[in-house]
C-alpha cells in the first residue's frame, strides 16, 4: 500500500511540476529531477532503487518508439552529416575525454572503468530539449538534428559501455571482437526490428476492439525490446527500426478511429512514464550517498569535472562542425552560428545515463563513484541547461523557418483535390454538393462554399489517404506535415456518420 501511495503522490507532484514547467517554458524533466533530489533528502520517504533492466525496458522503450514513429527518414537523410557526427563522433570523443580527465583526477581508476564512465555520461537525452523547443518554434532543422541524435546516440554509448565493462571485469577485448559485435548488435538489431514490425502488422491490424488493439501495441513494444536484449542485439537500434517500419506500413491498414485512440493513449502513457522516470532519477541520490558514506569533496570535484567535460566537448564538436561547414559554399541549408549554439546547449542527460550506471556489476571498480558522477551529470545538465534553454533561444532570436507549415498547406490542397475528383464524378445531389463545398474550402478560404454521403465520404477519404501517402513516399513532404494532414483526414473519417444522421433528420428544402 505504501508503494501505491508513493506512486500516486509522485504522479500528482509530477503533473503539477509539468504544468509549472510549461508556464516557465522550461523542460519538465529538469523540475522533476530537481524535485526528486529534494525528496531523496527528506527523512521518512521510502528509498527507491531502480532496476536497470526494468528502467530501460519500462521507461526508454515506449518513449523511444514514440519518438522514432514520428521521425522523418527524409529529413534525417537530408541532415545525416550533423546527426551522424553527434551520434558517433561526439559521443565517442566525449566518452574518451571523460575517461582521460577521470584518470587524471583518480589515477587508480582502471582505463576500462574510466571508459565505461565516459560511455555512461556521453549520450544526451535530446528529447527533453525538443519538448521545450517545440513550444518555442525554432527552425525545423534544429529539431530534426536533435531528434535524430536522440534516436541513435544511446546505441553508440551502450555498445562502448558493453565493451568497456567486459574489459574491466577481466575479459580481453580486441578489434577482431569489436567489429563482429558492432555488426551483430547494430546490423542485426536493425534487421530484427524490421522483421518484428512485419510480424506485428500481420498479427495485430484490423482489430475492431480498440482497447485490445492499443494493449497489443504496448505489449509488442516491450516484447520486441526484451527479445532484442535476450538475443544480444542493440535494443535501441531494434526499436528505432521497428517503429520506423510500422510508421510506414500501418497508416494505410488502420482507420482513423483506431489511430486517434492509439495516439491519445500513447501520449498519456509516455507522459506518465516520463514523470516517473525523471522523479525517480532524483530519488536515487540517497542510496548513492549511503553507499559512499556521505558527501566527500573529492568525489564532488570528480563529478563536477565530468560535468564540465561533457558540456565543453559538445560545444567543441558542434561549433567546430559549424565553422568547418560554413567555410564551404553557403546555401540555405548551411548551419548557422545561432543554431549551433542552441544544439550545443541541448546536452541534457536522462534515464539512459542513470540506468547504464546502475547496470554496472556490484564488484565493478569504483562503482559508487561512477554512480554519483552519473547522477550529478544528469541532474546538473537537466537543471542548468534545461532551465536556461528557453532564455537562450529568445536571446538568439532564432525564427521558425515555416517549412512544416508550407508542406502542410501543400498536402492539404493536394488531398482536397483528390477528394474533389471523386465528388465531381459522383451523381449530382445534395450530399455531393455539401462535401464539395467543404473540400473547396480546404483549397482556399475564399472558395467554396444517390445521396450516399457515407459512401462518398469513404471514397473521398480513401483518395486523400492515397495521395498523402504518395507525397510522403516521394519525399515531397516530411513526416511532420504528413501527421498533421493524416489527423485531419482521420477527423473527416470519424465525422462521416454523424453527418449522415444530421442530413437524414433534416427536412429537404
Amino acid at each position: 500500500m505504501l508503494i501505491f501511495e508513493t506512486v500516486i503522490l509522485l504522479l500528482l507532484a509530477g503533473a503539477l511540476l509539468a504544468t509549472l514547467a510549461k508556464r516557465l517554458r522550461a523542460p519538465y524533466p529538469a523540475l522533476l529531477a530537481l524535485a526528486g533530489t529534494g525528496g531523496a533528502l527528506v527523512p521518512g520517504l521510502p528509498q527507491v532503487t531502480l532496476d536497470p533492466e526494468l528502467a530501460l525496458a519500462l521507461f526508454v522503450a515506449p518513449t523511444l518508439l514514440d519518438a522514432a514513429y514520428d521521425a522523418s527518414p527524409r529529413d534525417l537523410k537530408a541532415n545525416w552529416r550533423p546527426v551522424g557526427g553527434l551520434v558517433l563522433v561526439c559521443v565517442l570523443c566525449t566518452a574518451f575525454a571523460v575517461a582521460w580527465v577521470a584518470r587524471l583526477i583518480e589515477p587508480g581508476l582502471p582505463w576500462a572503468a574510466a571508459i565505461a564512465l565516459g560511455a555512461i555520461v556521453a549520450p544526451p537525452d535530446a528529447s527533453a530539449a525538443a519538448a521545450v523547443l517545440r513550444q518555442l518554434r525554432p527552425p525545423h532543422r534544429v529539431l530534426v538534428i536533435l531528434e535524430g541524435e536522440s534516436l541513435l546516440n544511446d546505441a553508440t554509448a551502450l555498445l562502448l559501455f558493453r565493451v568497456a565493462v567486459g574489459a574491466a571485469m577481466g575479459g580481453a577485448v580486441s578489434g577482431w571482437q569489436v567489429v563482429p559485435l558492432l555488426l551483430l548488435t547494430c546490423g542485426g538489431g536493425a534487421l530484427f526490428g524490421i522483421a518484428a514490425a512485419w510480424v506485428w502488422i500481420r498479427l495485430s491490424t484490423n482489430r475492431e476492439d480498440l482497447a485490445v488493439a492499443v494493449l497489443v501495441q504496448f505489449l509488442g513494444t516491450f516484447a520486441v525490446w526484451l527479445l532484442a536484449e535476450r538475443l544480444g542485439l542493440s535494443a535501441i537500434i531494434t526499436m528505432v527500426a521497428y517503429a520506423m517500419t510500422i510508421a510506414r506500413l500501418v497508416p494505410s491498414r488502420i482507420g482513423g478511429k483506431e489511430r486517434i485512440a492509439s495516439y491519445a493513449v500513447w501520449e498519456v502513457a509516455v507522459f506518465v512514464l516520463n514523470l516517473l522516470a525523471f522523479i525517480l532519477i532524483g530519488l536515487q541520490l540517497r542510496g548513492i550517498l549511503d553507499r559512499l558514506g556521505g558527501w566527500q569533496w573529492r568525489d564532488v570535484g570528480f563529478a563536477a569535472a565530468a560535468c564540465a567535460v561533457v558540456i565543453l566537448m559538445r560545444f567543441a564538436w558542434v561549433m567546430g562542425y559549424v565553422v568547418v561547414a560554413r567555410l564551404g559554399r553557403r546555401t540555405e541549408r548551411s548551419p548557422t552560428i545561432a543554431g549551433g549554439i542552441v544544439i550545443s546547449w541541448c546536452g541534457m542527460r536522462g534515464i539512459v545515463t542513470l540506468a547504464a550506471a546502475l547496470a554496472l556489476p556490484e564488484d565493478f571498480p569504483y562503482r559508487d563513484l561512477i554512480l554519483l558522477t552519473a547522477f550529478t551529470v544528469t541532474l546538473v545538465t537537466l537543471v542548468l541547461q534545461g532551465m536556461s534553454l528557453g532564455w537562450l533561444l529568445k536571446r538568439l532570436g532564432l525564427p521558425d523557418d515555416g517549412g512544416v507549415e508550407r508542406e502542410v498547406a501543400l498536402a492539404r490542397q493536394a488531398t482536397a483535390r483528390a477528394a474533389l475528383e471523386v465528388l465531381h464524378a459522383a451523381p449530382p445531389g445534395r450530399a455531393a454538393e455539401v462535401l464539395q463545398r467543404e473540400y473547396l474550402a480546404r483549397l482556399s478560404p475564399a472558395e467554396g462554399g444517390g445521396e450516399d454521403l457515407a459512401g462518398l465520404q469513404r471514397q473521398a477519404v480513401a483518395a486523400q489517404r492515397r495521395v498523402l501517402a504518395a507525397l510522403r513516399s516521394y519525399g515531397t513532404i516530411g513526416d511532420d506535415a504528413f501527421h498533421v494532414i493524416e489527423e485531419e483526414i482521420d477527423l473527416l473519417d470519424l465525422t462521416a456518420d454523424p453527418r449522415i444522421r444530421d442530413l437524414k433528420a433534416r427536412p429537404e428544402g
